[in-house]
């Protein structure tokens, strides 16, 4: 009876042993530690892990190559986390590879990708810190994307609104229906197209007169480009102002002799006021001098004009610029 419950107690711890074993096999293969392989770490630290834990995947390149081992808070900015890796794919990792935070699937658990860096690099060494990309924070995503559906959902509703005014309007609706409207459209767009055609032409035109005057063609182009055509105009000039002066002088000299026919008139001799009293040559005389003012009259309006003509404008104060010397 001892014996047998010997045997009972031996078998039991011999059962309980075995357990044991193959609880711990199973939770070292579930998180993947390698019991029959080598290992190597590497560590990476990261500004917030949104959920990581100890005994995630972590894969490189797509391929699942070890686990997140540990993880531990620095400080307030800092979270370093160590990751276990299978040492098969070392000679494939550098020391400018990046690690970031993602998930397995749309709301899988977390995970951490490892992806090759850009350029050439050393091989990673046990215990090398790698490079990390800020992660995603889901929370913050679902929120944008919350806010997003309820814009969609706002616009969605005023363009119902807009649609249901649209197809209200009966003054719309007979616009669109109204089938004399694209032939008048079509018309107004042939007469637009003429019309720019003869603004071109006009256009063309205008430029062949530019290119005529800079090639000093034409009266204006030999204006501004001719010294001759410009030292004539210059005496042509000089000339008009000695005729103004002496039409000036006429006016006194005429002027003067009107004032002694009258006082001659008034108190002259008989013969000579008996000529003056004549109505008839009076009248002519009185004409005559009217005409004379009148033409005088004009022909300083005209001297007028041409000191404001803008071709004749630059002489013009060049005269006066030397009078006022």
């Amino acid at each position: 009876m001892a014996k047998q419950t010997i045997n009972n107690v031996k078998l039991g711890i011999f059962v309980s042993a075995g357990l044991l074993i193959l609880i711990l096999s199973l939770y070292i293969i579930g998180k993947n530690h390698g019991m029959f392989g080598s290992n190597f770490y590497v560590k990476a630290k990261f500004y917030n892990v949104n959920g990581l834990l100890p005994g995630n995947n972590v894969r490189f390149a797509g391929i699942q190559a070890g686990t997140v081992k540990d993880i531990e808070i620095l400080n307030d900015t800092s979270v370093e986390v160590t990751i276990v890796l299978d040492k098969k794919i070392k000679p494939y990792i550098y020391k400018n590879a990046i690690a970031s935070i993602g998930t397995e699937g749309l709301m899988g658990n977390k995970m951490i990708n490892i992806v090759p860096g850009n350029g050439p690099a050393q091989p990673v060494e046990e215990g090398d810190y790698l490079a990390t990309l800020k992660a995603i924070n889901t929370d913050a995503l679902i929120q944008s994307l919350a806010n997003t559906n309820s814009n969609i959902e706002v616009i969605s509703q005023e363009a119902k609104v807009a649609i249901q005014r649209l197809n209200r309007s009966a003054s719309l609706w007979g616009v669109l229906e109204d089938t004399t409207i694209s032939p008048n459209l079509g018309a107004s767009m042939s007469n637009v197209r003429k019309i720019s055609a003869r603004i071109d032409d006009m256009a063309g035109v205008l430029n062949n007169i530019i290119d005529d005057i800079n090639n000093g063609k034409g009266a204006a182009g030999a204006i501004l480009h001719d010294d001759k055509v410009a030292v004539n105009l210059k005496d042509a000039i000089k000339h008009i102002n000695a005729a103004s002066s002496q039409a000036d002088n006429m006016v006194s000299n005429l002027d003067s002799i009107v004032n002694g026919l009258q006082n001659d008139m008034d108190h002259g001799p008989g013969a000579v006021r008996a000529v003056l009293k004549d109505s008839a040559l009076t009248n002519k005389l009185n004409n005559s001098l009217d005409n004379i003012q009148k033409g005088t009259a004009a022909f300083n309006e005209d001297m007028e004009a041409l000191k404001h003509n803008f071709l004749l404008k630059g002489y013009f104060k060049k005269q006066a610029k030397k009078k006022k010397n």
